[in-house]
C-alpha cells in the first residue's frame, strides 16, 4: 500500500513540475492574426506589435497653432492665435470698450474648440469664435443725478466644424461686414 502511495505522489509531483514549466514558457513570436470567435472577446491591441493597431489612447504629441484672422468692413485686420496640442483649447481676451451713457463697458472676444489630428497633413477642428456685445436693457433718471442705464452682455459669433489641411488657410466666413480666415499649422521642433 505504501508503494502505491509513493508512486502516486511521485507522479503528481512530476505532473505539477511539468505544468509549471509550461506556464512559465515565453509567448511564441510571430503569431498569425487573431480571428474573432463568436462570444469570445479579443485581447487588447499591443502597441508596437506588427499587424496590431496602436492603442486607442495614443495621442499626437505635436504642438499646433490655431490662428483666426478677420477684416472688418473698414478693412482693419485683427487676429487671435493660440498654441495648443490635439484636444481642447479655450481663449478669452479683451476686445475693447463700448460707451453706454457715461460708463465704459468692456467687450471681450472668445475662441474655443477641439482639434483632432487625422493624419500628418489633415485635421478636424470644431471651433467657436465669438464676442460679447453689451446692450442696454433699461434706462432711468435718478432725479438730479442724471440718466443711468442697465446693460447685459450677449455673446454672438460663428461656430462650426471644419476639415483643415495643416498650413493652408481657409475662409470660413465672408460677407459685406467681415471676412474670417482659419489657419492651423503644425509647429516643428
Amino acid at each position: 500500500m505504501k508503494s502505491i502511495y509513493l508512486i502516486v505522489m511521485v507522479g503528481a509531483l512530476l505532473l505539477a513540475g511539468s505544468l509549471s514549466s509550461v506556464c512559465q514558457a515565453p509567448p511564441p513570436k510571430n503569431l498569425p492574426p487573431q480571428r474573432a470567435v463568436p462570444g469570445m472577446p479579443l485581447p487588447p491591441p499591443q502597441p508596437g506589435v506588427p499587424g496590431m493597431p496602436a492603442s486607442p489612447d495614443s495621442k499626437d504629441d505635436n504642438n499646433y497653432t490655431v490662428r483666426v484672422e478677420w477684416k472688418d468692413s473698414q478693412g482693419a485686420s485683427h487676429h487671435l492665435e493660440v498654441l495648443t496640442t490635439e484636444g481642447n483649447f479655450d481663449l478669452d481676451t479683451f476686445l475693447g470698450k463700448v460707451k453706454i451713457d457715461e460708463a465704459e463697458v468692456p467687450s471681450t472676444i472668445h475662441m474655443k474648440g477641439t482639434l483632432t489630428v487625422l493624419g500628418p497633413e489633415k485635421g478636424k477642428i470644431q471651433l467657436f469664435l465669438g464676442r460679447t456685445v453689451p446692450y442696454v436693457t433699461s434706462t432711468y433718471s435718478g432725479g438730479g443725478a442724471g440718466k443711468s442705464s442697465s446693460y447685459q452682455q450677449m455673446q454672438v459669433g460663428i461656430g462650426s466644424t471644419f476639415m483643415v489641411t495643416f498650413g493652408k488657410p481657409m475662409v470660413i466666413k465672408s460677407d459685406d461686414n467681415e471676412t474670417v480666415t482659419l489657419l492651423v499649422k503644425r509647429v516643428d521642433g
